[in-house]
């Protein structure tokens, strides 16, 4: 890549110009643009160390439930499906971060909801299911004014070149196509990001997770944030309590989204 340098800052012929405010409004519109953006979670290095802490012992009970071996059949074992039903305070933390909620507000028009929480692992030296050029809504090739759907991936480790980085096409969510190998080639790029960062990405935009070149895993907590019309990836308020959650946490997790059994359900929540 060029590094930049004296880059213009004067204009003529321009009537419209985009203005921002704060971090929040630059991450915004570098989203809308390119697709992607790296985020500070806010989160200090104690609670970095909770949720590294918490990623292992959620991921150990994971295989001891399901089985490392039925996981490698079914092509899932470098995976932890919807982690925060799994009872702790971090994953469901992680998930209503508000420094990334600022930034949602902003990206998703109207209300949003919770559409999929997943661990990731990137092993040292080896492909994974990540390992290929994908949208997370896969199988769809069409362009939207505005985000239906956000990727928000949670660092747990320093992302790096060595370490497996995500790979990402610049702008190709406004592309219906998947392009070519050749340009592929020439214009991806690999973010590379600190733990405790949020990599977001508007659900259209093609990425791909890195070859892990390093000696350790490389950890990271996946969500999509989708409008309601979508379905959750698994049925997060059938999985999970909420006594304690308030209005705003139901309605983010879809407690107040579920497709209605029945004509007389659909009706009382007309009531409503």
């Amino acid at each position: 890549m060029i590094k930049m340098t004296n880059i213009p800052s004067k204009s003529y012929g321009i009537l419209q110009q985009e203005t921002i405010s704060s971090p929040i409004d630059e991450a915004v519109e570098q989203v809308k643009n390119l697709g992607y953006t790296v985020l500070d979670s806010g989160f200090k290095e104690d609670e970095l160390n909770i949720f590294s802490n918490e990623f292992n012992q959620t991921r150990e009970q994971y295989l001891l439930l399901y089985g490392e071996s039925y996981l490698k059949e079914i092509g899932e074992f470098d995976m932890i499906r919807a982690p925060l039903t799994f009872g702790s305070e971090a994953w469901l933390k992680l998930a209503l971060n508000k420094n990334l909620h600022s930034l949602l507000q902003k990206l998703i028009v109207g209300k949003y909801i919770l559409h999929q929480q997943n661990g990731l692992v990137n092993p040292p030296g080896s492909t994974y299911v990540q390992f290929a050029w994908h949208r997370d809504l896969p199988y769809q090739h069409f362009t939207s004014s505005t985000p239906l759907a956000v990727n928000a991936l949670f660092c747990v480790d320093d992302f790096t070149e060595i370490n497996g980085a995500t790979h990402i096409l610049p702008a190709s969510h406004k592309s219906i196509t998947f392009p070519s190998a050749a340009y592929i080639k020439k214009n991806s790029l690999q973010i590379e990001a600190k733990a405790g960062s949020f990599i977001v990405l508007d659900c259209m935009l093609f990425h791909s997770g890195g070859l892990n070149k390093s000696i350790r895993d490389r950890r990271a907590v996946n969500h999509v944030y989708s409008i309601p019309y979508f379905k959750q990836q698994i049925n997060i308020p059938s999985n999970m309590s909420n006594t304690n959650l308030t209005e705003e946490q139901r309605e983010l997790l879809g407690f107040n989204c579920m497709e209605p059994s029945s004509l007389t359900q659909y009706f009382k929540k007309r009531e409503k």
